[in-house]
């Protein structure tokens, strides 16, 4: 089997992460069809967000995601909204794990948490599938695309989640939102692009066609492959999904090629037609065609967007990290903040 095994990333439960086992095999045993036997956890590497951990029972193994515990800002670590899109986008067979059973009961762990099936299959690390042979690099590529524009298709209505968020003005309240994360945290430092990018973005708000669910961080290694074909069995991470415009999504997925291979094992500099992967015109066209557009006339904005907002979340990091709140590990991805910056400016001039 080629790429990474999704069951490779665990641990045993880290200092300041354990919780009542015994307390939550009794739960399990009462909410969660077929458990039985005893339970091992271990939890996974990434997470940080919302803690994850894998149950495993001599018959099946599950997966726990909660809130980390303490005092948590209003409306953030929503893992009962993860566990809402997930149950709505089953009903309609999109590729996401089965979610069991939630608990809103801070007493069973000492804070909210749902469990979900664990999907076997292969998570790769960068979006360059460099652990596949040349070949078949770019169905995996095409098989991301099908997975997003088919998310980006799917009738709020029919699922339910019409009320999952606030789709008007999506890309105004986001400019502002991401501004004020940054503006509001003069200390970390002010940065020439960023406030050169807020201007521009002010000034170049496009008309919202369309309103989708949104997954809010579709990246490769936020996805399970199958374990031999180019095929996605399960989206995961859901913590950012919301209602909005789909085109924002997709140009953050889009940004792996203007982010390189040290960043969320990004493509630019990769010598694309070398690893027999699709360029991005030809991944636009593919996405396009998929969702009935014959193109996507803003998409630089978009990217100017997400690349905005992404420096604007390193640049948060950077903070937390100089305030003493943040987990060492993000200081090498925090790093990166001015080259993000950079990036958001020199694809803003570039698009006039």
């Amino acid at each position: 089997m080629t790429g990474q095994p999704d069951n490779a990333d665990t641990t045993p439960v880290r200092e300041g992460f354990h919780f009542d086992e015994a307390r939550l095999g009794a739960w399990l045993a009462e909410h969660v069809e077929a458990f039985a036997g005893s339970l091992q956890v271990t939890q996974f590497k990434g997470g940080q967000s919302n803690p994850t951990f894998q149950l495993t029972t001599p018959s099946r193994s599950y997966v726990l995601r909660r809130q980390p515990a303490g005092q948590l800002l209003k409306g953030a670590h929503a893992v009962d909204r993860e566990a809402r899109v997930m149950s709505a986008l089953a009903s309609v067979g999109f590729p996401v794990p089965r979610v069991y059973a939630l608990c809103r009961d801070p007493d069973v762990l000492g804070s909210m948490f749902f469990v979900m099936d664990k999907v076997s299959g292969r998570i790769f690390w960068d979006a360059s599938f460099s652990a596949l042979p040349r070949a078949e690099r770019a169905r995996y590529q095409d098989a991301m695309n099908d997975t997003l524009a088919r998310l980006h298709s799917v009738d709020v209505d029919a699922v339910g989640l019409r009320d999952f968020g606030r789709p008007d003005n999506y890309m105004s309240r986001q400019i502002d939102r991401w501004s004020k994360q940054y503006l509001d945290d003069p200390e970390t430092g002010r940065n020439r692009d960023m406030d050169a990018v807020i201007e521009w973005l002010q000034a170049r708000v496009p008309s919202q066609h369309d309103v989708s669910i949104i997954h809010g961080d579709f990246r490769v290694d936020n996805m399970i492959f199958h374990p031999e074909l180019p095929q996605v069995v399960a989206v995961l991470d859901w913590e950012l999904s919301t209602l909005g415009d789909p085109i924002a999504d997709f140009a953050y997925h889009l940004m792996m090629y203007r982010l390189p291979p040290r960043i969320t094992g990004g493509l630019a500099g990769v010598d694309l037609a070398a690893q027999g992967l699709l360029d991005e015109e030809e991944y636009i066209r593919r996405y396009c065609r998929r969702t009935g557009r014959d193109h996507i006339e803003d998409v630089r904005f978009y990217l100017v967007f997400n690349l905005f907002r992404f420096a604007s979340i390193l640049h948060g990091i950077k903070g937390r990290i100089r305030r003493g709140t943040a987990a060492s590990a993000s200081a090498e991805l925090s790093s990166n903040f001015d080259f993000v910056a950079e990036e958001a400016a020199r694809v803003a001039n570039a698009a006039g």
